[in-house]
């Protein structure tokens, strides 16, 4: 049902609360040609009622040449904001930036985290916005799973499908997203609800298959025939299945980009409130389908860029794939079983 105004600011005061906004804090709004007018106004009016310094950041659209389809995770790398100094300076100015133009995987969001400026990420329709929306109860869970991420050397996942994939871990910091930015530096998403990090770099190696009903990102589809990576040396080698599988492969291939093979983020979804059905309720265009990245018990992996953690592969091809039913065993314990998550400390609120 349609979220009213009133309803998305009072929404936006909730989760600007959680972010440490107050009086003593500025807060700029980031937008751009497409960003949802309806999330920017409510966005700035919370902020006044907080008491916070507002002011926007509007920057004009930008279309990589090599860019397919209209998703924000289509392209990555350039945005709006790339070489615009002038910009990236009064949002650095910031305490807090509302984003609702998307600056993930740029160098330019990347500097303005190091300066201690919080991000918050907002481009999911308002009506996602409202089911999901973030709780204290959110960080704690993903937190205490984080705890556990931290401390693994190696991650196994296998499922009846026929997945049979390993890696070993440490290299790289693990990374949490509970849907709101509460310390200097912190970048979240809204709404969010999950954890990953990143192989150690050449170590992933084995099977993932995706079967019917597991999630193809930035495409927006639900698999309907099985689809076999073979992965070698934290690359993917090898691509087998019928017509979904040339699909991946020829847009894969049209980046003409070794580096879009890589494996990237791996991790699992801790967000009993998104729902994996949803992204069929949804036109395409509206926002990023946070739903199928977040759901409950999914195994996410993705591919493509690493720079966000200080990783090397800096290419423009990033997918993310949630599959279900998948079994993740951490230094050989398990923390998802059959696609439920196991690990108690993580348990559904």
């Amino acid at each position: 049902m349609p979220v009213s105004h009133r309803e998305l600011t009072q929404m936006f005061e909730r989760v600007l609360t959680l972010s440490k906004v107050d009086k003593t804090q500025s807060v700029a709004v980031l937008k751009s040609d497409y960003s949802n007018p309806r999330i920017v106004r409510a966005a700035m009016d919370a902020a006044q009622r907080l008491g916070a310094n507002v002011y926007g950041v509007e920057l004009p659209a930008f279309n990589h040449p090599r860019a397919m389809g209209m998703d924000m995770t289509a392209y990555c790398g350039d945005t709006p904001l790339t070489g615009n100094i002038a910009a990236q300076r009064a949002l650095e100015a910031a305490d807090l930036i509302v984003d609702t133009m998307m600056l993930l995987h740029s160098p330019e969001q990347e500097q303005i985290l190091k300066t201690g400026t919080r991000i918050l990420l907002a481009v999911e329709p308002p009506e996602v916005l409202a089911r999901i929306m973030p709780t204290e109860e959110d960080k704690i869970r993903v937190n205490a799973a984080a705890e556990r991420l931290k401390r693994a050397r190696s991650i196994a996942v296998t499922s009846k499908a026929g997945s049979d994939f390993r890696a070993t871990l440490g290299q790289y910091p693990t990374v949490t997203e509970y849907g709101f930015a509460d310390e200097p530096g912190r970048w979240d998403h809204w709404p969010s609800g999950f954890l990953f990090s990143w192989p150690d770099e050449g170590s992933a190696e084995g099977t993932l298959v995706l079967d019917v009903g597991d999630i193809l990102l930035p495409f927006k589809t639900y698999v309907r025939e099985k689809v076999t990576l073979e992965i070698e040396e934290g690359f993917i080698r090898r691509i087998h299945g019928g017509f979904e599988a040339e699909y991946l492969r020829d847009y894969m291939a049209y980046f003409k980009d070794p580096e879009v093979y890589g494996i990237s983020h791996i991790g699992w979804g801790l967000q009993p409130r998104a729902q994996w059905t949803a992204m069929g309720l949804h036109d395409k265009n509206d926002g990023m389908c946070m739903d199928a990245r977040a759901f409950y018990g999914n195994f996410l992996f993705s591919t493509g860029p690493n720079t966000e953690v200080g990783g090397s592969r800096k290419t423009p091809c990033h997918m993310d794939i949630p599959l279900r039913g998948c079994d993740i065993l951490l230094d050989g314990e398990p923390v998802v079983l059959a696609g439920d998550v196991v690990a108690p400390e993580a348990s559904r609120a």
